[in-house]
Formats: C-alpha cells, sequence, structure tokens
C-alpha cells in the first residue's frame, strides 16, 4: 500500500524545487502565461492566462481526494515559478502513480529543469513510496514529449485509441509509457550520469 504524507512535500535539486501548488501562486502563473501562447498548442492542456485559477482549483480538488499531489515548479537559478507538474491517478492499493500535467515556460524547456525534476519525482515515487510502477503519459502527436519521456528511460506500454476528447472536438490518442521498480536503478543511474555530466547551460531534458 502506497501511503500519501500527511503534510505538503517539497522536492529540490540543484537546479529545480518543487513546491506545493497553492492558491496563491495565481498571480505568478498569471504572469508568466501573459508573456506565452503555450495554451495555444491544441494537442496540450496547458492554461491561459485567464484559466490557470480554475485549473489550480482543480489540482487541488483532486489533491483534497487523493488522487493527485500538484507541484509548482520553482527554477532556482532565478527564484521563478515556471511551470506546474504532479503526481496523479494515485493508485495507493497497487503502488502505481502517473507523473503528468505537467508544462514548463518556454525559456526553460530543454533545460536542466525538466530533467531534474522528473528524476525528484522518480527518486520519491521508487525510494520513499516504494512504487510498482510509474506511468507516463501524453498525445500521440506531441512528439518534443514523447522524446523528453523516452530519453528518461521509459518504455512505451501501448497506444490508447480514441482515447479522450480535445477541446477542439479532435480525438486523443494516447501513448502510455512507464518505468518499472525493477529498471529504476538503471534509469537513476542515467539521470544522475546527466546531471554529474552537463552543467546548468548544457543540461539536455
Amino acid at each position: 500500500m502506497l501511503t500519501l504524507p500527511n503534510t505538503p512535500i517539497a522536492l529540490e535539486g540543484g537546479h529545480v524545487k518543487l513546491i506545493p501548488l497553492t492558491i496563491e501562486h495565481c498571480a505568478s502563473f498569471k504572469s508568466l502565461l501573459l508573456t506565452q501562447s503555450l495554451h495555444k498548442l491544441w494537442y496540450t492542456h496547458i492554461p491561459s492566462a485567464e484559466r490557470v485559477e480554475d485549473e489550480i482549483k482543480r489540482r487541488l480538488a483532486l489533491q483534497s481526494i487523493g488522487s493527485m499531489i500538484p507541484f509548482s515548479v520553482l527554477d532556482r537559478a532565478n527564484n521563478q515559478i515556471c511551470g506546474m507538474t504532479s503526481f496523479m491517478n494515485i493508485d495507493a492499493k497497487n503502488r502505481r502513480v502517473e507523473i503528468g500535467s505537467t508544462w514548463l515556460s518556454m525559456s526553460v524547456q530543454r533545460s536542466a529543469i525538466n530533467t531534474q525534476m522528473k528524476y525528484l519525482q522518480l527518486l520519491y515515487a521508487f525510494e520513499s513510496w516504494n512504487c510498482i510502477a510509474v506511468e507516463f503519459r501524453t498525445h500521440f502527436m506531441n512528439h518534443q514529449s514523447k522524446k523528453a519521456i523516452e530519453r528518461l528511460g521509459a518504455k512505451l506500454d501501448g497506444v490508447l485509441r480514441s482515447h479522450q476528447i480535445m477541446p477542439n472536438k479532435s480525438l486523443r490518442d494516447t501513448c502510455v509509457y512507464s518505468i518499472t521498480h525493477a529498471e529504476w536503478p538503471a534509469v537513476k543511474a542515467h539521470l544522475t550520469h546527466l546531471q554529474n555530466l552537463y552543467t546548468d547551460s548544457s543540461f539536455a531534458s
């Protein structure tokens, strides 16, 4: 059985800190999203500045029933919030969890931040929760996301055809990836090697 923490958790590395999402972060997210058009990417679910408060409330509601632990992503280089991520679809009985509902500012995509935050989440999932497996899901058309997930060492379990109806009414084929407990030592070694190998400016996500 996976035991959820009684108090909010924070996960911290040299490049990034994952802090508990709160409604007080809304202003920071609005400021960030007003300068970018991430919500216009048709194959993702990134909120606009006008809808980010509703998205925060949605995630906090899921947290209240034990199915999600949402984080704000803090770039430690400038102490600024640069995105969101979460543990979601938490299956405590079967010790499985999905890492998802993740989006990052364009300025930090393909940087140290994405790789390190995934490392911190995987480390917690496998070594604090003793998870059997950790999932990642993405749109079949989101090639950037698929490549990033595969670079972590996750393997494709399959594709859920016509899995979801997107806001533009198109049907989403969802790629399901996972890393198992048996695979974690090799994945951990790989991600640790990357963190030792690359500097802040050359770290590949």
